[in-house]
């Protein structure tokens, strides 16, 4: 998939079939979630043209990380996750990133936002470019039909609460999400399930 100048693949890799995306743009990649299998992630950036300059970990989950070590050794790549789960993380987090900042890669700048309560706190990007729908990359905070496991009540009423607001209140019904797992989907799809998401408690 090609957004502007900013190439976009995605691939599914591990036991639990986690989703990858490396961005490329500027003659660079941005990888999302080192999950597993170093060996298929690394050659799909060879295949893109787009050595791996930067890693972002979405969350602490075993799951997204498996192959985080390897690749960042492999690479030398900058590792970026968010402040609140970089504490859980396996392997040094170079860049702390927060609500709003904006992460410098390929001249396209997406931007952060953090979704709170599957983990501390997930690092998710906004991909906007001119004359494309926003697309939003986010974890496992938020797939089709609903949002990420949570350990308590709390947890959930935290989540549900970020995705309304920071997702459903700051992005258009045309803007595509692409979740840690599964199919894609977009805010329009999912935002009339919201108030039926809070009566269930999941």
């Amino acid at each position: 998939m090609r957004l502007g100048g900013v190439a976009v693949y995605k691939t599914a890799v591990g036991p639990m079939s986690n989703n990858c995306y490396l961005l490329a743009a500027g003659g660079e990649g941005l990888l999302i979630d080192a999950a597993a299998e170093p060996g298929h992630l690394l050659a799909l950036a060879e295949a893109a043209g787009a050595p791996i300059r930067t890693v972002l970990t979405t969350h602490s989950h075993a799951d997204h990380v498996g192959a985080l070590a390897e690749v960042l050794a492999a690479t030398g790549a900058r590792h970026v996750a968010a402040t609140l789960d970089a504490p859980d993380l396996p392997a040094p987090v170079d860049e702390l990133l927060d609500q709003g900042d904006v992460l410098e890669f390929g001249g396209v700048d997406p931007v952060v936002f953090i979704l709170r309560g599957h983990t501390r706190g997930g690092a998710c990007l906004a991909l906007e470019v001119p004359g494309a729908e926003p697309h939003l990359f986010v974890g496992d905070s938020l797939f089709p039909g609903g949002v990420g496991k949570t350990e308590s009540q709390a947890a959930f009423a935290q989540l549900i609460d970020d995705v309304a607001e920071r997702v459903f209140e700051a992005y258009p019904d045309a803007a595509v999400v692409h979740p840690g797992h599964g199919a894609d989907t977009t805010v329009g799809v999912e935002r009339p399930r919201l108030p039926e998401w809070r009566r269930r408690g999941w």
